[in-house]
Order: C-alpha cells, then structure tokens, then sequence
C-alpha cells in the first residue's frame, strides 16, 4: 500500500491526556476511515518517518478536526516523536497473534514461556489496547497462575525491559507486599543499610489499590524520577537511592499491567509475585526480604494464605537466580501514623531523627526489616544484625545518610499536610480492640491521597490504647472542601470500624 499517496493525514495535537494509551480521532467523513472501513475501537497503525505505534480510533461527529487532518492524543504525540501539523499515515493492524494466547488464558489454559514472552513483548511496545490488558490481568487474578506460570511471566517482564548491572557481588533490597496503611519502612531500611556500608539501590512503584506508594512518599522529600545512568551515580556515591521505578522503565510491561491495576483496583497474586522479581532482578539486586503482613483486613488474611506466597516468591526466585527470604509480620493494624504520602513522611523522618513522638512500632518493624538484610547478606556475625541496625538508627547516622541520599538525588524538602482537615472523635470510653484497615485506606483515597501528596488521614487509636468519648481517633487531611466532605459522608455512612470494648 501506497501510504504516502492513499492513506496521508495531518496530525493535530489535541492536547488531551488518555495517560498510557495511543488514541487517534478521526472525523466520521474522513476519506482513510470511509475508504478503509475503520470504525470507533478500530485499533490502526500510525506511522510517520519509519516509526510507528498501535492507537485506538475514536470517529468524531464535530469540527474539532477539519478534513484532511487526524488528531493525535498527548501520548500518541510523544511516542511518534511528532509535532503539529505534520503528516502521518494509517494503515489497519494486522492480527496480533499473542492475543490468541491471551484469549486461552481467558478460558483457563495454562500458558508456556514463550506465550508469556509474546505477550508481554506485545503490551511493551503498546499493541494492546487497555481494554485488552485488562482482559489479561483479569484472566491471571486471583488464583489463576500456576507457579511454572509465574516464573515464565516473571522471565518474560525481565526481557522486555533494560537491567543495572552492579560490579558488587551483593545488592540488598526489600519489598512489602502492602495492602496494610502506613507501614512506610523503606526509606528507614535503605538509610540503615547504606549507612552500614552495604550497597541498596531501592527502585520503588506508585501506589496501585494503596493511598501510598515508597515512590509517592518519597517524593514529598525529594527527586525520585531518576535515570539509570542518576542511579549509578547516587548509589556509587552514597550505598543507596529512592528512585521511582516507573521513570527508568527496568520492567515496562509491568508498569502498563499495574496502570491498569489500579484502574481496577486489583492486585493479582502472581501478577504482583512476577511484577516484584522482575523489578529486583531489573535492578541488580542479589539478596531481597520481602514482608507480608498477614491480618483480618490486610491484604494477606490468614498465616496459610501468607505461607503460600513465601513458596511462590522463594520458588520464582530460586529459578531467577535471587536469594529471597520472606518475613510474615503483623497485619492487624496500621504501622505509623501517618496514611498518605505526606503523613507517611512525616513519619518516617520522625523515626529517622529520634523524635520522641516518633511512632515506636514504624521504628521497630524498620529495625527487624533492616536486621534481616544484614542477616541475609551473611557478611555479620549471626545474631547482631538487630543490634547494629538499631545502633546505626539511634545514633543518627541513618538520618545523616538519608539526607545524604535526598541531596544526591537533587535536594530535601519538608512534607506538608492539607490545609483542610476534620477530626473523628470517639463516641464512648473504651479500649481500641479492632481496626478495618481497609475503610481506613479508604477513607484516605477519599480525602485525596496519593493523587493529592498532602490528603490522608493522622490515625491516633492503636490496638490497646485506651479512649474516652471526646477523643480523636484519626483525622483526615484534605486539599479541599469537596474531598474532605466525600471522606466525612464515607465515614458516616460505614458505622464503627474502629472497635472499642
């Protein structure tokens, strides 16, 4: 096909916003879409100058665009490489043959390594559309993935992407599985580890069905959208980093899975077990603790539910080359106080100064964490890895190299709280006997959080701690009037989720 003479329209820059998708608008009369009978959903070919993407037509019936022009979303705009009112060429997509195999994963059929290298390969170079992706993580939710199958999806997301190499036999990291507020220990563990002289080049997600992410809270403090080649260099220069995984693109078809993750709101077991490995093993890193929660209204419900995972993660990992030790600690409550970015980071800087408000519970499950990795690394006598992690904390050398960290990574700065908030005060006396750690999540989404870096919620009534009516038991933070109201009607309306006996 002659695109040059058949198939030729001016591309106009709309300026609209579709986030991770290719869209093209085209006007129902158009002489391409009448002559190549394209309709709305139609998935085509842009090309322009040897390059080309996948976008998703959608037909207008305005004069939005003239004749003779197609627009362009922001996203199409960039990955073209394209300006204003330069030409562009459509051509139909032809079958993409991976989603044959999507399609059976659909109807239960356990996929091969080379399937799931099709696949991700695929949804790496943006052929899928987001209707599509979200057919396959609804396909591998739950427990849809049999443990070959995580290692094969696990090895295909590692392929698709770039890898850090690192002239050190031993590359510390950690991850959490989540699904538990607070519990903001990262940043804590990397300036204890770093500061100990080992080497922790912590790559961290954005927040998926959360109200935080590492990378989110980071980013109220300082720079996390850095390069590999930024990452080289803080990490030769001070042991570790805070970097946003998503910027450096080490595992890129799980950064589109997890988009739509979020949109979803689901969280995959074994999407997330191959999403993590594959970002270690992005990343260089040797030796990785992973911590599960495990409570009533965490993520992770019962202690079976959370020795299956340890298989599954010892198991991938075992097969991928990466010593993996796996921690189960308590989910049955917040961890901090602070749920949301800045409340989080507020947190963590008062465990990191020795401030004597700061959360006692942040600054232990940091201290265990940390403990761990010395322990995983083999390089310390057994039994005073606790000892010397608690030592680098309290003395204040964690918080020098934390700073240390923030400025390599262009500068720090202090987090700040919305200017709206409203506190929820007890009804009666009593002693706090249980908590819904997802209402109270919820109840921070509401209010802004992550989106908003400064909306969450201050939560103030721990297991055990004993209230009276009139006291607070969290306060929610909001940007505006509007969300703060969305919170205050969710807490009215879902009764008490914060027991007292």
């Amino acid at each position: 096909m002659d695109y040059s003479e058949k198939n030729k329209l001016k591309a106009r820059d709309l300026g609209i916003n579709t986030y991770r998708e290719n869209i093209i608008f085209m006007r129902a009369d158009c002489p391409v879409s009448i002559s190549e009978g394209l309709k709305a959903l139609t998935r085509v070919v842009v090309h322009k100058n040897g390059k080309s993407i996948v976008a998703t037509l959608y037909i207008v019936n305005s004069n939005i665009i003239s004749n003779g022009e197609a627009g362009l979303s922001s996203e199409a705009m960039t990955r073209l490489g394209i300006k204003d009112s330069e030409h562009i060429f459509i051509s139909h997509l032809h079958p993409i043959a991976s989603l044959s195999k999507m399609r059976a994963k659909i109807f239960g059929k356990e996929l091969d390594e080379t399937a799931y290298s099709e696949i991700m390969k695929d949804i790496a170079s943006g052929r899928y559309s987001n209707i599509e992706i979200a057919a396959f993580v609804s396909a591998c939710a739950g427990n849809n993935l049999a443990v070959s199958e995580m290692i094969s999806l696990t090895k295909a997301m590692i392929a698709t992407g770039t890898r850090i190499v690192w002239n050190k036999d031993i590359i510390l990291d950690k991850h959490s599985v989540g699904g538990l507020p607070g519990n903001r220990t990262t940043p804590i563990v990397v300036s204890i580890l770093a500061a100990a002289g080992q080497t922790i080049p912590k790559t961290s997600s954005r927040a998926i069905t959360s109200p935080a992410g590492t990378a989110d809270t980071m980013e109220t403090m300082t720079n996390v959208t850095l390069s590999i080649e930024q990452i080289k260099e803080v990490v030769e220069k001070e042991g570790g980093c805070f970097s946003w995984g998503g910027a450096v693109k080490l595992s890129p078809a799980d950064d589109i899975l997890i988009a739509v993750e979020k949109a979803l709101e689901v969280d995959s077991e074994g999407q997330m077990i191959a999403s993590v490995l594959s970002k270690k093993v992005a990343a260089g890193s040797t030796h990785v603790i992973i911590d599960i929660p495990v409570g009533p209204t965490a993520k992770v419900r019962s202690q079976e539910e959370a020795l299956k995972l340890q298989y599954y993660f010892k198991a991938v990992s075992e097969t991928i080359g990466i010593k993996t030790d796996v921690i189960m600690t308590d989910g049955s409550q917040p961890v901090g106080r602070g749920i949301g970015p800045s409340l989080e980071a507020i947190d963590i800087l008062q465990v990191l100064r020795n401030d004597e408000n700061a959360p006692p519970d942040l600054k232990e499950r940091a201290i265990e964490l940390a403990a761990a990795l010395l322990k995983l690394s083999g390089q310390y006598e057994n039994g005073t890895e606790a000892g010397l992690a608690r030592s680098i904390l309290e003395n204040g050398l964690a918080y020098k190299k934390f700073i240390a960290i923030c400025q390599a990574q262009g500068g720090f700065r202090e987090p700040v709280t919305a200017i709206y908030h409203y506190d929820v005060l007890s009804e009666k006396d009593g002693t706090v006997a249980d908590i819904d750690n997802r209402k109270l999540a919820r109840i921070a989404k509401l209010a802004g959080a992550p989106k908003v870096p400064a909306a969450g919620v201050y939560f103030n009534a721990p297991l055990g701690k004993q209230v009276k009516a009139g006291d607070m038991l969290f306060r929610i933070y909001a940007e505006s009037n509007g969300e703060l109201e969305y919170a205050k009607a969710y807490v009215q309306s879902i009764g008490e989720f914060i027991k007292l006996t």
